[in-house]
Formats: structure tokens, sequence, C-alpha cells
């Protein structure tokens, strides 16, 4: 059954801004063949002032088994969505069973309760709602969607599937077969390249995050069902686990329907917590990895290191640093490698903050003639933005944010996701209500600040893959930093 992501909720789309330039363009062909005469320039819009984002109440409850819930009436539409956000994600997998904690996501709607997959998916079209399960680093997710009419019904779907998932050897099997075949397809795919090497390379292939989620063909191959079922024993209990309600009932309500759903869900005593952050790798001098793929058109870039923890008390400055970087469409990465130099189709970056330091990655895929030069590029501009940013951007750059920020909670889903995404890392429901005014109160010092500390040009894990032959001798010719050759998973590859 198809399956949603818990990082699905966090990512970042530029749909709208890539539709928007093809509309622009077709418009400019149009005039070009003889349509009306293009309009004169004029004054881009003036942001105005963010209005006051008054968010709905959160209540906090916790059932007599450990389960924490939390509830939110928002009661326009006969709606609600649910998430249960278990506190337990791919840290918990170990290097050699790199994706079972996903796998164990993907297993859980493929057979519940007294349903296989297919009298699953039957009742889930029968109640119209849509049910999906997924997993991140640090926590692992069952959502919901349903009206209001079918809710309890619904609930009790989602807690077979939490509760009682049935395992099925031949779904185990198809879905194995299927992560198999990902993977072998990510071989060929510069992005997936260079994000794993990345990834491997900043942390060591130890370190939860210097694996990628779905692990690798030999981790794959190598996990059984038995450690699905244990990694499901062990983690999804309700003393580990959040439930949170929003929508169209009550406190009451959302208290007697989970508790009729979850109330005999047994809690269990929990494995030690994974503990991995002295198993990182120490930040070394900036050095070009070059994975080859080769006669690649384009070259994938990630560029960074080691950032910050979720709990960063530089959560604000860092905010307003990356969306001038390289976080929004206008940002300078964005400006100078699409917009000024016309390298790619987009270019950005981000700080991944996790419940420990995630990484800091800037990143773009390249048209392959051009590696040399978009690397210059990048790091003028991770030079450049170590300076004080000018008064006129950094006004542009928090508006931007506070305006933008209200768009997350629009919908109960918005809503949920945007609960849901506090939890595995502790922190308190009213940072949701403190965003626009933490943006409000970062400075140019606070922001130069942030930028000398955690963007180190001197120290910048810098992997590129694409074709090796063509790129190399002029990615040396830069004299930027000396250049390895790796393979995929960031080891170290002979030379011929």
């Amino acid at each position: 059954m198809p399956t949603m992501t818990h990082s699905a909720f966090a990512a970042m789309g530029r749909a709208g801004a890539v539709v928007g330039l093809a509309s622009l363009m077709a418009l400019h062909t149009a005039g070009a063949q003889g349509a009306a005469p293009r309009p004169a320039s004029t004054t881009p819009p003036v942001l105005g002032a963010p209005k006051a984002l008054t968010l709905p109440t959160m209540v906090e409850r916790t059932l007599p088994n450990g389960l924490k819930l939390v509830i939110v009436q928002h009661r326009e539409l006969p709606i609600v969505d649910a998430v249960l956000v278990v506190r337990t994600g791919a840290e918990a997998d170990g290097a050699a069973k790199a994706g079972l904690a996903t796998l164990t996501a993907n297993m859980l709607d493929e057979g519940a309760g007294s349903r296989d997959a297919l009298g699953l998916a039957e009742e889930i079209g029968y109640l119209a709602i849509s049910l999906g399960t997924g997993a991140a680093f640090e926590s692992s997710s069952i959502s919901l969607h349903s009206t209001r009419a079918t809710l309890d019904s619904a609930m009790q779907l989602m807690a077979d599937v939490a509760l009682r998932p049935t395992f099925p050897e031949k779904e185990f099997a198809r879905l194995k077969s299927e992560r198999l075949t990902t993977l072998l397809q990510e071989q060929d795919r510069g992005p997936a390249l260079a994000s794993r090497a990345f990834a491997s390379l900043v942390f060591g292939e130890m370190h939860p995050y210097g694996r990628s989620g779905n692990g690798t063909k030999e981790t794959a191959e190598s996990i059984t069902l038995d450690d699905v079922k244990q990694f499901w024993r062990s983690w999804y209990r309700p003393n580990n686990a959040t439930l949170v309600m929003v929508g169209d009932l009550t406190v009451a309500q959302a208290e007697a329907i989970a508790t009729r759903a979850f109330g005999a869900w047994e809690r269990g005593t929990l494995p030690p917590a994974p503990v991995y952050a002295s198993n990182r790798m120490a930040p070394r001098p900036t050095t070009i990895f070059i994975v080859d793929k080769p006669k690649a058109a384009q070259s994938s870039f990630r560029i960074g290191g080691i950032g910050v923890a979720r709990s960063t008390p530089d959560y604000y400055p860092l905010m307003v640093l990356n969306t001038a970087l390289g976080g929004s469409f206008t940002s300078r990465l964005n400006n100078t490698l699409r917009e000024k130099k016309a390298f790619t189709y987009g270019a950005g970056s981000s700080f991944a903050m996790r419940r420990e330091a995630g990484p800091f990655t800037a990143s773009s895929e390249v048209v392959s003639a051009k590696t040399d030069s978009a690397l210059i590029e990048f790091m003028n501009e991770l030079k450049g933005v170590r300076n004080a940013l000018p008064a006129a951007e950094l006004a542009k750059t928090k508006r931007y944010l506070q305006l933008g920020y209200a768009e997350g909670f629009e919908s109960t889903r918005d809503i949920a996701s945007q609960v849901s995404a506090l939890i595995p890392y502790n922190l308190p429901l009213t940072t949701l209500n403190t965003f626009n005014a933490g943006i409000g109160r970062v400075t140019a010092a606070d922001v130069q600040r942030v930028a000398t500390r955690y963007i180190d040009p001197t120290r910048l894990t810098i992997v590129i893959a694409g074709d090796r032959a063509s790129i190399e001798p002029a990615l040396k010719a830069t004299n930027i930093a000396p250049v390895e050759i790796r393979d995929a998973q960031g080891r170290p590859v002979v030379r011929p």
C-alpha cells in the first residue's frame, strides 16, 4: 500500500515558482509571435506587515498507559486529522540493519487486525479516509485524515495498524524486493549518489545521520521479518508515543475516542535510547570529493558540514541566515547560480535540525560543463554570507518568513503536521506561538554571528557526483581544495 513519510510533511516545494516561470515564458513567447506588446516593467509590490496570528488552543492529556495526547479544536469543517508519533526512527536501526525503521513502518498497513492489505485498502476506501505510515530519523508515524462522522471507525482502523499489525511474510518479501529495486535505481541518480556520499563523509557510516533511511543493498538484504517484528515490539509503545488530534471535536470527545482506540495498548520497557553524538566524524579541511557518474549531463552538488540540533538557541538567526542564503527562490544561491549565471534550474541550502546536530547543506544540479564555475560561485556565496546582511535584505528576509508562517496553519492537516514536528525534540507546544516574534528580534549582528560560527569555508565537505573524466581537471584547476575520488558510500576509490 502507498505510504506517506513523516519527512514529506516538512518538505519545501518550489513547484509554484517553476509553474510561474513557465507561465511567464509562455506569455513572452506569445508576445514575440505578434500578440499584444509586453507591458512596461512595474515596481514589485512591497511586502506588507505580518498580521497577528492567533493559533488554536492546544490541550495536553495523558492516558493511564502513558500515551500522550495533544488535542486542538479547529471546527470550521467536519474534518479531523490525527498523527500518532512514535519517538523512535532510523536512529535506532544500527549500522548493520540500516533501513529497518522505514521497512517496519511500511509493513504496518500491509495487514492489521482481521484484515489483510487488500481488506485494509477496501475499508479505507469505504470510510473515505486516508491513512499513511512512515519513518524519519527520530520518529515513526501513522497519519489519519477523516471526516468527523467516520472518526470512531477510522481511529479503530488506525489502532489496528499501530497495535495489531500481522506482518505477513508475502508482503514483507514484496516490500523488501521493492526496496532493493529502489536502491539499485539510486545508483544511476546523481542526486542520490551525492546525498549518500555527503552524509557518510560528514558523519561517518557508524553515525545514523551518515546513513540513508533506506539503508544499502547489503543492509536491506540482511533485514529479516523477525527484525521488523522486534523493532515494532521494542519501540511502538504508548509510553513512547504521542497522539495528535486536530479538528471538529471537543477535548472530551477526543479523549474518549483516543481511549476507546488506544486505551488497551500495553506500555512496555523501552530499550536504551540510541547514543551516537560521539560517533560522528571530526571536521576536516575543505576537500572536494568526486563520485563518478560516467557521461552524466549534470553534476550534483552537496556542500556543507555539521550544523545544529533543533534545540539550538540560534534557531531564529539560523532561519534568517538560511533563507537569505538558499532558503527561498530569491535567495543568494538561487539568484546567482540560476538567474545570473544560468548554470542550473535551482540552488538552495538547508540546516537539517535534528535531535542531535544535523547537516548544513548547500545543493544544486548543475550542467556538467559549468561544474568548476558553479563551485567558484558556491564558495563566493558561502564566504560572502559571513558578512553583515544589508538592512534591506535583512528586513525582506524576515518579512518573507513571517508572512509565510501562517500558511502552515491553514488546515487541520497543516496544524497536525506543525504540532507533530515538535514531538521528537520534546519542544513545548508554545514554540508555535513564538515564531514571528523570534524572527522579529533577529538582528544583522545575530545573523553574522551564526554565519561565522556554522559556515566555515575552510572546513567544508564538497561532494560532486558527475562525469569524473570531464569535471576533475577543471575542479583541480580552481585550486579551491584537494580532489579525492569516492564511491556512493563515501569510501575511497583507487585511482586507475
